[in-house]
């Protein structure tokens, strides 16, 4: 007998193709049978009306630190999430040393927050994966981060690395290849992984494809420079030779209106050319991100301390207000900063929260700039933002590339997170899919999980099929809906009543069970990926 049996569900699998009704058993956190009329099994979900997908992956996830402060983790798995990708955007918690941990906490609270009293346990990327794997809801996979290993090799200098330096860069994501991550994130907006040049991310790029990883940029411009900074990661993994995934691949701010076209036949061009790209987005028009990111680059040299004291230096202000709100700070992509744009999302001082930057200047009597600078000051650095910049075009243009995938880039910690954190999933098959048809339901699931477990090196996941691991949800495509918004963006969706995680109900019936089935789904650096390695710890 079968330990559940999923009777009456029209199955989408995953490939693209047409859904079917089918029954479904799982024994042992593995589908046993897809399409057979099995009788029994020791627990039965009567999925009349419902589509039994594989569960949904994140690609694009800052939940590194709340996997394990919140390990329900009720934002992501009641979206259908059974799998997301940790590491993002160049910064993250492993590899550090004693040195680099406290700097790198203080540099993603905004993403991440700091919890006192919390148990940094570890140094490794290796430690760092065994700790979540402790329990959690979700499964795991992580990118080794870019800005977090030149900032433990070479602080926060912006020069090229001597041959030593990079040396040890390449040791470093060669070891964290080895310990489980799938590939290198960066966030050449942020420092100091900003500082990196094309020579030294081509470097290590090499190791990544050696190792069979993928490199997943948060580029060096999504506003004047966009389709420079694209051309330029397009160059870097041609050059070595590696697997590229676009991360949040948007083109926002008016300079970019209506331009998705033209970074669209940029990619093909380079895929047609014999290149491995694939992308992700999430379907908002804002971000979300750290005020503290709009500051040029050279505030950033030598680490937060550093900019502190450039912030409370009258000669710098000038400096720094002119980069801003004149030229267009490398931090703000090149574009000059529009401060009605800017909406505190995250602070200290909570009378801020949900105000925008120019509606706390013209309360207050004070300057835009004089706003921002003050409030940094008094949350250390620490304030999040959500920056409306986006254009609806360009969104529906890049979802339909078929290279696309989906990604929340969804920060969890701030006081008022930005919905695609606890929405982004049934606002695609809601609004994209069934309001206004831009993606077919079949397509649209195919994205979430079969091309993205395929761009992870996740063999047996990602399909409804015979011998996957049992990661599926449930949804109703009538009725399945965000209802996270801006005002209250941690509101769960509707529509989901189940989502199982190697074959143990997390929601059910609409309702988390408490159950903490996920685990590290770690590359194997000699050729698989989340396959027998990790069936043999889960067995542990």
């Amino acid at each position: 007998m079968a330990d559940l049996l999923i009777r009456g569900a029209t199955v989408v699998d995953g490939t693209g193709g047409p859904g079917y009704p089918a029954d479904v058993t799982v024994t042992g956190g593995v589908i046993e049978d897809v399409g057979g009329r099995a009788l029994t099994g020791r627990r039965v979900i009567d999925a009349t009306g419902l589509v039994l997908a594989p569960g949904f992956i994140d690609m694009h996830a800052h939940s590194d630190l709340s996997l394990l402060t919140d390990p329900d983790h009720l934002a992501k798995v009641s979206q259908g999430v059974t799998c997301e990708v940790l590491g993002q955007d160049g910064l993250s918690y492993a590899p550090v040393d004693d040195t680099t941990l406290p700097q790198i906490r203080q540099a993603i609270a905004g993403w991440n927050a700091d919890p006192p009293g919390f148990d940094w346990n570890w140094r490794s990327v290796g430690g760092y994966l065994d700790r979540l794997d402790q329990g959690i809801a979700v499964n795991a996979c992580y990118l080794a981060p870019q800005g977090t290993v030149r900032m433990l090799v070479m602080g926060w200098d912006n020069r090229p690395p001597t041959p030593t330096e990079l040396d040890r860069q390449r040791g470093h994501i060669a070891t964290a290849m080895l310990e489980g991550a799938i590939g290198m994130s960066s966030g050449l907006t942020y420092p100091p992984g900003m500082y990196a040049t094309d020579a030294e991310l081509t470097a290590l790029c090499r190791v990544v494809a050696e190792h069979g990883g993928f490199y997943a940029p948060h580029h060096r411009s999504y506003g004047a420079g966009t389709l420079e900074a694209y051309a330029e990661m397009i160059d870097v993994t041609r050059r070595a030779g590696c697997p590229l995934h676009l991360t949040h691949a948007t083109m926002n701010f008016p300079v970019n209106h209506d331009r998705a076209p033209h970074l669209l036949t940029l990619l093909d061009a380079a895929i047609q050319a014999g290149q491995d790209i694939t992308l992700d987005t999430y379907p908002y028009l804002s971000g979300s991100t750290t005020l503290a990111a709009l500051l040029p680059s050279w505030t950033a040299e030598n680490g937060p301390a550093a900019t502190l004291a450039h912030l409370r230096d009258p000669a710098r202000h000038h400096r720094i207000r002119h980069a801003l709100e004149t030229t267009g700070s490398d931090g703000c992509h090149g574009v000059p900063v529009d401060w009605d744009t800017i909406q505190i999302s995250g602070s200290r001082d909570p009378d801020t929260i949900g105000h925008t930057i120019a509606e706390l200047a013209a309360a207050s009597g004070r300057s835009p700039f004089e706003v921002y600078r003050t409030r940094l000051l008094d949350d250390e650095l620490s304030t999040t933002i959500l920056q409306h910049v986006g254009n609806e075009e360009n969104v529906r243009a890049i979802m339909r590339h078929p290279a696309h995938t989906a990604g929340s880039d969804g920060i969890l910690a701030t006081a008022r997170p930005h919905p695609r954190a606890w929405g982004t999933f049934p606002r695609y098959l809601a609004h994209y899919v069934r309001d206004l048809g831009i993606l077919g339901l079949e397509e649209c699931v195919a994205r979430f999980t079969t091309r993205a477990a395929r761009r992870l090196g996740l063999t047996r996941r990602g399909r409804v099929a015979p011998g996957h691991h049992a990661d599926l949800t449930l949804f109703d495509p009538g009725t399945v809906r965000d209802t996270a918004t801006y005002r209250h963006p941690r509101r769960t969706p509707e529509g989901i009543p189940h989502v199982l995680v190697n074959g143990t109900p997390v929601i059910a019936e609409g309702r988390h069970t408490g159950a903490l089935p996920g685990h590290t789904l770690r590359h194997d650096a000699r050729g698989t990926s989340g396959t027998a390695r990790q069936e043999r710890r889960r067995r542990r």
